[in-house]
């Protein structure tokens, strides 16, 4: 929206021109975001505390956890406010993977919104019910990957690259539309079940999606993506800024949600960062690297996936509890320890999904 100003007011002093680098907008769509952030956070919390929209606990999870119980929730909404006014703010609105990322988005906030609003406002405990959710998530997820696909004008688009390899790209025709989609709600809900401790799920969040910023320069720029041997995919660089507004909105969110958390995310945001994430490796054609990058999240989802298998085959469960922070949790780490650890672990995967883009 700005852009366009700027780009009237450069007709009369062309210092207006500097609007124009894309690195220049996602400085700006980073510091934007974090400062809604620490502007709604406070009132939103106040707000969420006198409707009594707090977190429930479940009685057979970590002893620690009970203290949690009231604790506000629902704070994603804070995420969404902050990312789509930023991203309006200092985006190409003219830019299709602009739209499709922030709508796309916001559809899988307003699933988990709805189941939100279902446990903590009506009581109820079953919420939104899983098949509904995952119809919703299917809908939007197909809708987004067909719209994708339609719109694509080149194979870069739809290939899947490879990483560590050069030139290793499969074209995958209208296969690309099944892999989107499982990219998409595959990742929203890998957050979503991360976000199980204060600060666990939001700080990954925040270094996977600043790294894929990263890649999507490269890739929307054309000599980079030759020099990097990437293929170049026209437009997606304006990425750069969704990836700024979501780092930046992301660490707002952490000043309240870090231990002892003062506010919860709830599905609101958890669907809806992980459905963003899905959306940017889509675009950005680094779906692979997001599995690398995005380690923390496979890992937790694995072990429920694990956990329930196990214990519908033999009658035993692998780990003490899933996810597998609680596992950590039931070993007798203290919950910090377990954040921070899980932390550290995705810096170093997001270094070696880094390290993709010059080994090759």
């Amino acid at each position: 929206m700005l852009l366009y100003l700027a780009e009237y007011l450069a007709r009369f002093d062309t210092g207006f021109n500097v609007f124009q680098y894309l690195t220049l907008r996602a400085i700006l769509g980073v510091l934007t975001a974090l400062i809604i952030s620490f502007l709604v956070g406070p009132m939103m919390i106040r707000r969420l505390t006198v409707h009594q929209i707090g977190q429930t606990v479940r009685d057979d999870g970590p002893r620690s956890h009970l203290s949690k119980a009231g604790t506000p929730t629902m704070g994603g909404a804070l995420l969404l406010v902050a990312v789509s006014i930023s991203t309006l703010l200092w985006s190409d609105l003219s830019n299709r993977y602009v739209w499709v990322v922030l709508i796309v988005t916001m559809l899988f906030g307003v699933i988990g919104f709805i189941d939100d609003y279902k446990k903590l406002v009506l009581s109820d405990p079953v919420g939104l019910p899983a098949r509904y959710k995952y119809l919703w998530q299917s809908v939007v997820g197909l809708g987004a990957a067909s719209f994708l696909y339609v719109t694509a004008t080149g194979h870069a688009e739809t290939e899947l690259i490879i990483p560590f390899f050069k030139d290793a790209v499969v074209d995958l025709g209208p296969w690309y539309i099944l892999l989107t989609y499982f990219v998409i709600v595959g990742s929203s809900n890998a957050v979503n079940l991360t976000d199980g401790l204060d600060g666990l799920a939001i700080m990954p969040t925040v270094l996977v999606a600043g790294a894929l910023g990263v890649f999507a320069y490269a890739s929307g720029h054309a000599q980079i993506a030759d020099y990097l041997l990437i293929p170049p995919v026209p437009g997606v660089g304006e990425m750069v800024v969704f990836c700024g507004a979501l780092s930046g909105a992301g660490l707002g969110f952490l000043w309240f949600n870090a231990y002892p958390a003062q506010v919860f995310m709830g599905d609101v945001g958890a669907l809806a960062l992980g459905a963003a994430l899905g959306m940017i490796a889509v675009v950005v054609r680094q779906e692979l690297v997001l599995l690398i990058m995005g380690g923390v999240f496979v890992m937790e989802t694995v072990s429920v996936m694990l956990q329930v298998a196990s214990f519908k085959l033999t009658g035993r469960r692998i780990f003490r509890m899933a996810p597998l922070h609680h596992h950590f949790e039931l070993k007798g780490w203290p919950e910090p320890r377990v954040i921070v650890r899980f932390w550290i672990v995705t810096v170093i995967l997001v270094l070696i999904g880094l390290a993709s883009l010059k080994i090759r």
